[in-house]
């Protein structure tokens, strides 16, 4: 295999930039397209890709990309690519796919061809005629976007977003790849109280833990490159070591959830624990109007309810028309906030400083931003010794 990798992570529209970033300071060049950005690393940036990328869907290899108008011309070109250089004899390669404004518009029928390319091209290097795929598996995609296929293998596995500590499901849950790049979008920093009180079963405040000791959020889970031969162990091992080295172990943090739920709450200490980070996150049920604190500079980042039901929209309404209520003595802190409601801003009572087009699954929101002053640089270390000497 090329020492060089052509990589994609895949993003939700509207966080390719936070993807990029997170990228870049992997130490990794970026460029940003829809829905994706690309940059190019050697084999043990497949491990530190997977392991750091807070934001991103998924980490793709890139193996091949041309133009295809017809069926043979798929075939034939997806034949030349050099598949076992990343195929083991045993290989297990399903081949899904998709189109989008092209000529070659019947999905099933491009799967079926690129699965019948790639076993043509390990004929040639295996010399057999028929393969069990009883061993890893190679996620092969066939994309196609305006006659343009690009083929790639998923060297993820399960999505990004399944850290590993999430077990216990509840309604309309957020994803934690939006959640940490709700995070990052705002300007938390750990030395500044986090508060979200819609925080249902922990996600926003459990990522924000996680960012705050620098852990890498895949370090609990495994990926689908893990059992590749072509990527040898030993680099997912200093990956994980590294990954392992560089939390920030001794750190204090104060981030709170709330949640008018009580069943919630258990949830979300229960992932906090499996997360690692419950000594540094605390949950407390509580409705929003209770919410009160004394501190001068903090953020509120929170994914309140939408009201997505039409018999829910009233009770919606009031509650944006209380959060406005509620933060307003908050007149020096930030305020961040996710809705697909279009008139959020009247109701919470203030137009927001910034606002950014973003997708909670299917659901098209605006992420409202509310910017507080900067603190005073003098105040920021007895505010830190303040924060570590607090439970």
């Amino acid at each position: 295999m090329a020492k060089k990798i052509e990589l994609i992570a895949t993003a939700t529209f509207g966080l390719e930039a936070v993807v990029a970033r997170e990228v870049r300071a992997l130490g990794y060049e970026a460029e940003v397209e829809n829905a994706r950005v690309i940059f190019q690393g050697d084999e043990k940036a497949v491990c530190r890709a997977n392991l750091w990328l807070r934001s991103a869907d998924r980490v793709l290899a890139r193996i091949g990309e041309f133009k295809a108008l017809t069926f043979d011309e798929l075939f034939e070109k997806t034949k030349a690519l050099p598949w076992a250089d990343w195929l083991p004899e045993n290989a297990n390669f399903p081949v899904e796919g998709k189109s989008i404004k092209s000529t070659l518009f019947s999905v099933s029928d491009c799967q079926a061809i690129v699965k019948k390319a790639v076993v043509e091209s390990m004929k040639k290097k295996y010399h057999r005629k028929w393969f069990e795929e009883n061993g890893p598996r190679y996620t092969i995609e066939v994309s196609l976007l305006k006659d343009v296929a690009t083929l790639t293998i998923d060297t993820s596995g399960a999505g990004l977003h399944k850290r590993g500590y999430r077990r216990l499901s509840t309604a309309a849950p957020l994803k934690e790849t939006l959640a940490a790049a709700m995070i990052n979008l705002s300007f938390w920093n750990p030395e500044r109280i986090l508060l979200d009180p819609f925080c249902g079963s922990g996600t926003i405040p459990i990522e924000a833990a996680l960012i705050g000791l620098n852990a890498a959020p895949g370090l609990q889970r495994e990926f689908a490159a893990g059992k590749w031969p072509v990527i040898p162990q030993q680099l997912w091992n200093d990956a994980r070591q590294e990954a392992e080295d560089l939390i920030q172990r001794d750190i204090k943090l104060n981030i709170r959830g709330t949640d008018i739920d009580p069943k919630v709450m258990s949830i979300a200490r229960y992932h906090a624990k499996l997360a690692g980070v419950n000594e540094h996150v605390s949950f407390q049920q509580m409705p929003v109007a209770d919410l009160r604190n004394k501190r001068k500079y903090g953020c509120i980042i929170c994914n309140p309810p939408y009201g997505e039901r039409l018999e829910d929209i009233n009770d919606v309404e009031h509650l944006y028309r209380e959060m406005g209520q509620v933060f307003k003595p908050l007149g020096t802190w930030s305020f961040y906030v996710l809705s697909s409601h279009q008139n959020f801003e009247k109701l919470f009572g203030r137009r927001a400083d910034r606002k950014r087009k973003l997708y909670n699954g299917r659901i098209e929101c605006h992420y409202y931003q509310f910017y507080g002053p900067r603190p005073p640089r003098r105040e920021n270390a007895p505010e830190q010794e303040e924060l570590q000497s607090e439970s």
